[in-house]
């Protein structure tokens, strides 16, 4: 069941005041002794590089803030960060040396749904916990000692295309037809499918359902098949920067959609792609009001702010991706904490019968691939930035869903 805006805000507020004053405090006793190290990967380069750079200065803002509030179990800690180049079998062998030769204590996932499952396999092996942000696969999610950050839900396939299509439904343009395109990109891909089921319960009309490899660069085709089933809503299953890939070709041969929906865009490169204006996606955050009313949120908004302008990111905003990766290191910390070890079993169990507080809401860990509840909303780019407008009463202030041809 999704947590409605007021009880989000009341128990955000209510429950993080205590940690949001640890989370500004510079006066902290400084943590001493040997560091816990914390190991993981990101896709620092490849494809995939745009988004797990967020995730690295997300990780970064969080270290320095929990050192400064003392560590964990009052010693410093340190993240051991390997560059998995967005190749999972890469991920693979850097997870074995974190866990053999680097002997890191904790293990943080990967981005992305591919390098994540790889990393699991190697958690499982050695009996490891890992946390992870971006799994989108759930009935993947196998080992009981993994634990997502990525609020979507145990059906993904079923709730977001929902969503979605409820958004569009009170739209001034509801659609009528439906183009599936997407990448053959595991979690996307999965997503795109029950979206295929989702429409055709609906009534809604699939003209065209196209497929392609990921790594694919020549979306000139796509773009006319698109064009030529001329669909009322485009759902494309894309990663990374082929959203971007798409909409330019479409672009170049004049064709602009009605409505169109990204899965996993690269969410700066999208924002500053002026044909994506009116274009869609999922998110559990974004940096305005209801989701910044939650004290450790805004301080969080405030100081990524300055860390990505710093870092010459091309969009400082926080939205799903550093949200979700900041939610990870929450749900490290809260099991440590409540633990009072590193013991990977206890912290397991502590989390499989526990909540804990995010940025994104309460979270549990107790249905399918120990994911919870689907707290998934809907966001459009309006004029270079990304708005939430979906449902209603988590929408920025003053912010509806805008349809192109009907909306100014």
């Amino acid at each position: 069941m999704n947590l409605n805006r007021r009880s989000f805000v009341t128990t955000a507020t209510a429950g993080a005041i205590g940690a949001a004053t640890l989370w500004s405090n510079q006066a902290a006793a400084q943590p001493s002794g040997a560091p816990i190290r914390v190991g993981g990967t990101l896709a620092l380069t490849g494809p995939l590089s745009a988004t797990g750079l967020v995730h690295k200065l997300t990780g970064e803002i969080y270290v320095d803030s929990l050192n400064k509030r003392g560590g964990l179990l009052g010693r410093p800690v340190e993240w051991v960060l390997k560059d998995d180049q967005s190749k999972p079998d890469l991920a693979r062998t850097l997870y074995e040396q974190l866990v053999t030769s680097d002997k890191v204590d904790l293990l943080i996932g990967p981005y992305a749904t591919g390098a994540i499952l790889s990393a699991m396999g190697v958690a499982q092996r050695y009996g490891k916990t890992l946390v992870h942000h971006t799994f989108g696969v759930p009935n993947l999610a196998k080992y009981d000692q993994q634990f997502p950050a990525w609020s979507i839900g145990p059906e993904p396939e079923k709730t977001l295309p929902a969503l979605v299509l409820d958004a569009l439904a009170a739209s001034a343009k509801p659609p009528k037809t439906i183009a599936v395109v997407t990448s053959k990109f595991p979690s996307v891909h999965f997503v795109a499918l029950g979206a295929r089921e989702v429409a055709k319960q609906r009534g809604i009309k699939e003209v065209l359902f196209l497929e392609w490899d990921f790594g694919n660069r020549d979306f000139g085709p796509i773009a006319g098949r698109i064009k030529e089933a001329n669909p009322d809503f485009i759902w494309t299953g894309a990663i990374g920067l082929e959203g971007n890939q798409l909409l330019d070709a479409m672009k170049k041969i004049d064709y602009a959609p009605v409505h169109h929906f990204y899965h996993v865009p690269a969410p700066a490169p999208m924002l500053k792609a002026p044909e994506a204006n009116g274009a869609i996606s999922m998110t559990i955050f974004e940096d305005h009001p209801p989701f910044t009313n939650n004290p450790i949120a805004a301080e969080f908004v405030k100081t990524y702010r300055e860390r990505a302008a710093k870092a010459n990111m091309p969009d400082t905003a926080v939205e799903t991706q550093a949200a979700a990766s900041f939610t990870a290191w929450q749900i490290i910390e809260a099991a440590v904490n409540a633990t009072k070890g590193l013991d990977d079993k206890a912290m397991a169990t502590w989390l499989r019968a526990n909540q804990v507080d995010s940025i994104q809401g309460r979270l549990r860990f107790n249905e399918r691939g120990n994911f919870g509840a689907d707290l998934s909303k809907v966001k459009q780019v309006q004029n270079g930035k990304w708005v939430t407008v979906w449902p209603k009463e988590w929408a920025a202030p003053g912010a509806r869903l805008l349809t192109r041809g009907v909306d100014k």
